[in-house]
């Protein structure tokens, strides 16, 4: 049987960037209002996954600028020689592969907000520069000698800790102060359990939105389990599972059965003191008895809700020797 439920309610999806009641959060939206109609460089510290981008994007949204563009720039995935050409542009015949001009990211922000998530990954030599374009306020593309006037604001992140990079020689101090005018950090989902069931609300609601179907919600006991595990991911993994959980379930109610099984594995492990390791048959047997429950005992659906094949979960049950009869 599923746990009773939260009543249901029409949701409208709130605002992506205010998801969050924790102290810890309202801080840093304090912050936010206090400096987003200003034009100082940031940056956002914190863990993979903890939000950094959503504040970045709260920030742009209480400038003047909410109405132009926001370009975030992932500097993990900028590729070695082009790294210059991407952030900056280049002209044609620039270098082999340069078939047409191209405006880059800096340009392409112009008059909006660039948002370099994980800027610590930025080579030295191109870190200086983007100091000279942050100085000048204009880009010259690779392979071309004009320059292009730009008016933008740069908000940067990193989950590194860049005034320890300073000191070894790994980040310029030069660019580490022309950016680091204010400084937030995100605290980890961890740290701040208060806004774990606004943001699993708000992920549902938005999954809701997008499929145009009713607001599904959390059953109490899948509250509990949300609340006690602790989110290695973060506000990613989160948004993850619980789009997840929508897609798997087609009753009103999400139940324990739609959540991936480490966060069983988690609470089994927490209630007993002990590692998860001994404990994985038993933790694989509650969630399969919970999935085939949740779906009338069949087990086509239930094995779509544990993300395995059906002859995985024919294995399964010969092994943990789970009879139909019991999940009636």
């Amino acid at each position: 049987m599923v746990d009773a439920v939260t009543e249901l309610r029409p949701m409208t999806v709130r605002n992506e960037f205010v998801v969050g009641t924790s102290p810890a959060f309202r801080a840093i939206l304090e912050t936010i209002d206090t400096i987003a109609s200003r034009q100082c460089s940031m940056i956002i510290s914190g863990e993979t996954g903890a939000g950094k981008e959503i504040v970045a994007r709260r920030i742009h949204i209480s400038s003047n600028r909410a109405d132009e563009v926001f370009v975030p720039v992932d500097c993990t995935t900028l590729t070695g020689q082009l790294f210059e050409s991407q952030l900056f542009g280049h002209v044609r015949g620039a270098f082999t592969g340069a078939v047409s001009d191209t405006i880059g990211f800096f340009r392409a922000a112009d008059k909006g907000t660039i948002f370099l998530d994980e800027i610590s990954e930025i080579p030295l030599d191109l870190q200086a520069k983007l100091l000279r374009v942050l100085q000048e306020s204009s880009v010259t593309p690779v392979g071309s000698v004009k320059s292009f006037p730009i008016d933008i604001r740069v908000l940067c992140a990193t989950n590194r800790n860049l005034k320890q990079m300073v000191d070894n020689g790994k980040f310029r101090a030069d660019l580490f102060y022309r950016l680091n005018v204010v400084s937030v950090h995100v605290p980890p989902l961890r740290e701040r359990p208060q806004d774990i069931l606004d943001l699993a609300e708000y992920f549902l609601a938005r999954q809701a939105e997008f499929y145009n179907e009713p607001y599904k919600a959390l059953a109490d006991q899948t509250k509990k389990l949300l609340l006690d595990y602790h989110w290695p991911g973060n506000v990613r993994e989160l948004a993850n599972v619980m789009e997840r959980a929508y897609v798997l379930t087609d009753t009103e109610a999400i139940a324990p059965a739609s959540l991936p099984i480490e966060i069983f594995a988690a609470a089994s492990s927490a209630e007993n003191g002990k590692t998860c390791l001994p404990m994985l048959n038993e933790v694989q047997r509650k969630v399969i008895v919970q999935a085939l429950n949740a779906v009338g005992g069949k087990k086509l659906a239930a094995a779509k809700i544990l993300g395995i094949e059906r002859r995985k979960l024919n294995r399964l049950l010969e092994k943990l020797n789970i009879s139909l009869l019991e999940t009636v």
